[in-house]
């Protein structure tokens, strides 16, 4: 029989089910006279709006607005609704964002670096907020290896699970019937689940792209390596034409249903016409034409995965754009990251499932890694400044289309839109100092930066709009995680650890040798303390590492104070201080997820950072030495070197406000208490 199906999403059929529900009960009361709840019907929870501009600075926020270019914001510190927002140790974005998810500190939530370790595996390295587990058993048939997830097999598929403890502050309005929305979302992927069908979230940073890391583009040029190189972030290819046409591949995910599994790829051609300045590429049926300078709009690829002659092979659908740097005389092709595909989620990217499909159906085809701003291609120098400023103006123009969506599909409750641009591009924009840039001269060191300040110029008026339309019936919360700083020198922890005595042998060169030539690992025998991580110092403690010499007690004790002591001691060449403080996690975290935190968090003082090969156990010759990474500003300092920022369109009360105060805050709105593992309290009360 042929029928219609009358396709309901999931908030659609809860508000649907509300209303009919509503609707009886107004109608029982009215015939038992009870009255029921009066003109007008049940009552609309409160509006509460946050928007999250990761990074954003007070010190220079205060600036623009004392110079008239932030004038909504303005207003609002003018009323009283402004106050430096308190960050957390470390004042990491996944750190950050989950304090203000838990309304609580880093041990209510066990998220304490980027990086974690695995202290039974001494110091193996894991994405600190989500962890990707691999499949276990499988039906073996020819090459293939597929599992049978159903009774009595129970084979296990790999799957990314959320890291993240605790629980976030929008579970109790889920269970109270308040709906919440949350658009991009840090530190919530995969995101946390709905029990009661009033929570929808799309997740933001961590979200991986379809290779499984956080964001990998594909280069390809005439005088690219004959065979490709890969690194973190990067694939370059060669383009070899004959006849004006080259081959290439673009490679996507792993098939991992072989049991030998393999990266799949889509193979496609290019072809240019040097005399017009032009090229195509044709990939799976379509064809993209491209001039130098121009970006392709979103493409989809299709990505096969063979199975068994027995089964039918599967399919993985994902997206990405194609940017034409140059014809002639050296060919070069830029590929995005694939991303997951919104439209058809290989992974879930949101909760409820198809509230991705939702989205896209209105929005079309969107970005979906956490980072979306090509930073890599800027620093291994794939984009020039201009290119790199005109893909992140892509990004931030479908952030505002996307917002656009956000408020015209919202009703009532809590709405959370975050913004990105002010965190990926300030890292490599800005620089607000006379000193040199790692890579610029100062001319064009100042033209990057008055980008920077251009966006939160740009930024100030759509969050006055917002004001304007939702001021006189919302509480509006604008927000950042942690500030910004210069980042012109960087410190090698481990090469401080190894030459002051503490990492052995003498003549380490790394933490994980990868076994190329010349490399020399730790002697963990002889080895009491490491670092891993941005800000993360671990004891190579008895009893916790699987190697661990430092017995608990009066030596973990006496270690821990000579550490501070001599770093806190540390100067650079011209004298000045690199270490503003070093933190105690025993002192300075409680809760119950501390089982993998550091033992010391390092403070930096601005213009320090670690050094990149500080995070991931690499050891350089010198313990200090420039920053010479397009990467020039960072937020991993101390605490108190870099603290957020907050707007409301209410006076704040509270003398020192912080991150973990707005979960409590938002419940108070409700009329909710703060739940049982905050620290936080409401910033409207003194």
């Amino acid at each position: 029989m042929a029928y219609q199906k009358n396709k309901l999403n999931r908030r659609q059929f809860i508000k649907s089910t509300a209303a009919t529900a509503a609707a009886l009960t107004t109608g029982l009361n009215a015939l038992s006279g009870c009255g029921g709840s009066g003109k007008g019907g049940p009552k609309k929870a409160p509006k509460v709006i946050v928007i999250g501009v990761d990074g954003m600075d007070p010190r220079l926020a205060e600036r623009l607005m004392a110079a008239g270019k932030m004038p909504h914001l303005a207003q609002l510190a003018q009323a009283g609704g402004y106050h430096p927002l308190g960050t957390s140790i470390p004042p990491q974005s996944p750190v950050a964002w989950a304090c203000f998810i838990n309304g609580a500190g880093p041990g209510s939530h066990g998220i304490f670096d980027f990086i974690h370790r695995d202290p039974h595996r001494q110091c193996l390295p894991f994405y600190s907020a989500a962890e990707t587990t691999a499949a276990a058993g499988g039906w073996e048939i020819g090459s293939h290896k597929v599992p049978l997830t159903f009774w009595p097999f129970n084979h296990q598929q790999s799957q990314t699970v959320l890291r993240r403890a605790g629980t976030p502050f929008w579970d109790y309005l889920d269970e109270a019937g308040i709906e919440s929305t949350f658009y991009d979302l840090p530190s919530n992927y995969p995101p946390s689940r709905s029990k009661h069908g009033h929570h929808r979230c799309l997740s933001g940073l961590g979200v991986t792209d379809l290779l499984g890391t956080y964001g990998t583009y594909q280069h390809f040029a005439e005088d690219g390596p004959v065979r490709p190189v890969e690194g973190g972030g990067y694939r370059h290819s060669w383009l070899f034409f004959e006849n004006d046409s080259a081959p290439a591949e673009l490679i996507g995910p792993t098939n991992d249903f072989l049991i030998e599994p393999k990266q799949t790829t889509i193979n496609f051609q290019v072809h240019r016409d040097r005399a017009s300045q032009a090229a195509a590429v044709d990939i799976q049926g379509k064809k993209i034409l491209l001039r130098p300078g121009q970006w392709s709009g979103w493409i989809k690829l299709d990505y096969p995965l063979s199975m068994p002659a027995v089964m039918p092979d599967k399919h993985i659908s994902g997206i990405c754009r194609f940017f034409l740097q140059e014809v002639g005389p050296n060919f070069r092709l830029f590929v995005s990251p694939i991303n997951i595909d919104p439209s058809a989620p290989a992974v879930r990217i949101t909760e409820p499932e198809d509230f991705a499909t939702d989205i896209s159906d209105k929005l079309g085809l969107f970005y979906t890694t956490g980072f979306q701003e090509d930073h890599k291609a800027l620093t291994t120098r794939m984009f020039n400044e201009d290119e790199f400023i005109e893909q992140a103006e892509y990004v931030l123009q479908e952030r505002l289309n996307l917002l656009e969506y956000a408020l015209q599909d919202y009703d009532e409750g809590l709405l959370f839109f975050y913004f990105s641009s002010t965190d990926l591009q300030a890292h490599m924009l800005w620089w607000d100092s006379d000193a040199a840039h790692p890579t610029r001269g100062s001319d064009a060191a100042q033209y990057c930066f008055n980008h920077v300040q251009d966006l939160y110029h740009r930024l100030d008026a759509r969050i006055g709009e917002i004001i304007k339309q939702y001021g006189d019936e919302a509480a509006i919360f604008i927000l950042s995680d942690h500030g910004f700083a210069n980042f012109g020198r960087q410190f090698n922890l481990n090469t401080w650890l190894r030459d002051n005595g503490y990492l052995h042998p003498a003549h380490c060169t790394a933490l994980l040798p990868t076994g190329a030539a010349g490399q020399v690992g730790p002697d963990w025998l002889g080895t009491r303390a490491y670092g891993l991580g941005i800000n993360s110092l671990y004891l190579n403690l008895a009893g916790r590492e699987r190697d661990g010499i430092v017995k608990p007690g009066q030596e973990k004790e006496d270690l821990l104070n000579e550490l501070t002591a001599k770093l806190l001691a540390v100067r650079d060449a011209d004298g000045r201080n690199v270490i503003r403080a070093v933190h105690r996690t025993d002192q300075v975290y409680s809760g119950d997820h501390t089982a993998l935190a550091p033992d010391l968090v390092i403070g930096y003082r601005r213009h320090y950072r670690a050094s990149w090969a500080t995070c991931l156990g690499d050891i350089t010759r010198e313990v200090l030495l420039d920053n010479d990474s397009a990467w020039s500003a960072d937020h991993c300092a101390d605490v108190s070197e870099v603290p957020g920022i907050l707007f409301c369109n209410r006076p704040i009360k509270h003398k020192s406000p912080a991150l973990w105060d707005l979960a409590p805050t938002i419940l108070a709105e409700y009329g909710l208490p703060p739940g049982g593992d905050m620290i936080g309290r409401n910033i409207f009360t003194t």
